[in-house]
């Protein structure tokens, strides 16, 4: 049936309700399985009917010569841009300020790639900040999540349960170490390593009652809680959050003479050095090799505990097990987190020497969370994956294919730095650096890497790391190079 008059997709629907109907009872089933309206509204009723046409077809103009089929296949084109729409507005309007995300819908992932409401396929670049470095959805850990979640998840540490035994000795044993304390988070792990290293500098080294100290390396990042931006020189992370935890200092990333000077100085009550191996959100910034090494000769030098963070840098990200393997050292303390679990859950731990770990005593630190069976279970099947398709080799060779690639645009477009180990890479922007939140060119870039199909996201504002699930192949890094490439010149082209 034809209308007579132009005039909205609601109006049309409120004339003709009759004819709309069926459609409306299709839409509206589409809609409620997608979660976008309530299923007590998802009747074909007038009403609904209405509401319908109000909140998804009232962008859709409606002509003389627009027919009720007309308007149902123009519905069904744009209805995806209005579900990617509306989600993102639910969220901007019931949700609190976190990241600034690129303003892609993601629904699905599967190995390197992930698919957005629309059904367009992207290589993801970012693995959920490393923590998917197996690829999403890998099947067993998946298979490893689903069985144990049939049998018990949960206990809390007040009884025993029959994994958490198996996975310390699995996770000591994988790792070299001799206690391991599980935890959730990447920010639990560093907040309990700060925590033990604080007593074992009372109980072991001497130092006197609440003057341990702590020290953290310049442009560190590892979390939100109190403190770890106590830990911070970014003002974005401790600007309007203080009074902030007392201890705590920092020196130059990279430098060992800075790190000696301030252990001369107050070696006696400083506990422990905390320092990611290479330093991720600060932008992919590597140190000198052999700094990790000359880090734990001084440690062990002064008496001071070596804790490394490797939340985001280990389990194969940077081509090796553990980023400080690297320089062939062993931390004293040592946090994981992220592709603990493969990306499936949250999962963390502390791992440590007995002398240190065992300065905790029953109820002085715990977890409900923590050591649960699930996690247990997931935790063992993210490592044997790591292990079994030796991802650490695969993060080395294409790291470095994606490196020599990358290196390729240097002098002739935009990209003035390329930087990273093994699958832990960014490009540095010839804008200047900005806080940790500016989005600047390197949002801008980002925003065309997304529209050709790869996800990455800036920092500092012209920074963009890149870190693919490890799993990714040769042909795959070629075919993301071209991608990045007809970006940046794309960028190049809009700024002349």
């Amino acid at each position: 049936m034809n209308v007579s008059s132009p005039c909205s997709a609601r109006l049309y629907v409120e004339e003709y309700d009759v004819f709309l109907i069926p459609f409306v009872e299709e839409a509206i089933t589409l809609i409620s399985k997608r979660k976008m309206i309530s299923p007590a509204l998802s009747s074909p009723s007038l009403f609904a009917s209405r509401l319908v046409a109000k909140r998804f077809l009232a962008p859709i103009s409606v002509s003389s010569s627009t027919t009720v089929a007309a308007t149902k296949t123009k519905f069904l084109s744009t209805n995806a841009n209005n579900e990617a729409e509306l989600t993102m507005k639910l969220e901007e309007k019931y949700g609190a300020h976190n990241y600034h995300p690129l303003p892609v819908v993601l629904k699905r992932g599967k190995g390197t790639k992930v698919w957005d409401v629309d059904n367009k396929e992207y290589f993801d670049f970012l693995s959920a900040y490393s923590a998917v470095n197996q690829g999403h959805c890998h099947p067993k850990i998946i298979a490893a999540l689903t069985e144990q979640a049939q049998t018990l998840t949960l206990t809390s540490r007040a009884f025993f349960n029959d994994t958490l035994g198996e996975y310390s000795e699995f996770v000591c044993n994988y790792f070299n170490m001799d206690r391991v304390l599980p935890m959730n988070t990447g920010v639990e792990g560093g907040e309990t390593a700060i925590k033990l290293s604080r007593k074992w500098g009372y109980q072991v080294k001497g130092i006197p009652a609440n003057k341990a100290r702590c020290l953290f390396a310049n442009n560190n990042f590892w979390g939100r809680t109190l403190a770890a931006i106590s830990s911070s020189n970014d003002p974005t992370a401790y600007n309007e959050f203080g009074p902030y935890m007392e201890g705590f200092s920092s020196v130059p990333y990279n430098c060992l003479g800075s790190l000696e000077m301030e252990f001369q100085k107050d070696a006696e009550h400083i506990a422990a050095f905390m320092v990611e191996p290479v330093q991720g959100e600060a932008g992919v910034v590597v140190p000198d090799d052999g700094y990790m090494k000359g880090v734990k000769k001084l440690c062990d030098k002064y008496n001071v505990l070596l804790i490394a963070d490797e939340v985001q840098t280990g389990l194969c990200r940077t081509g090796h097990r553990l980023a400080v393997d690297h320089d062939g050292i062993l931390p004293d303390i040592l946090v994981l987190g992220k592709a603990l679990s493969g990306g499936v859950l949250p999962v963390s731990c502390v791992l440590a020497r007995e002398d240190v770990m065992l300065t905790f005593k029953p109820g002085e630190h715990g977890s409900t969370y923590g050591g649960n069976p699930l996690a247990c279970k997931v935790a063992m099947a993210a490592l044997e994956v790591l292990r079994d398709e030796k991802l650490d080799e695969n993060a080395q060779v294409r790291g470095n294919q994606l490196r020599n690639g990358l290196q390729q645009l240097i002098g002739n477009t935009c990209v003035e730095q390329v930087r990273g180990r093994g699958l832990l890479n960014a490009i540095v922007i010839n804008q200047a650096k900005g806080e940790y939140g500016d989005l600047g060119l390197a949002w801008d870039l980002c925003t065309k890497m997304m529209n050709n199909g790869l996800l990455a996201k800036p920092t500092h504002g012209n920074i963009i790391r890149f870190a693919p699930p490890l799993t990714i192949t040769e042909q795959e890094i070629d075919t993301c190079l071209e991608i990045i490439e007809k970006s940046v010149r794309e960028l190049d082209a809009a700024q002349n």
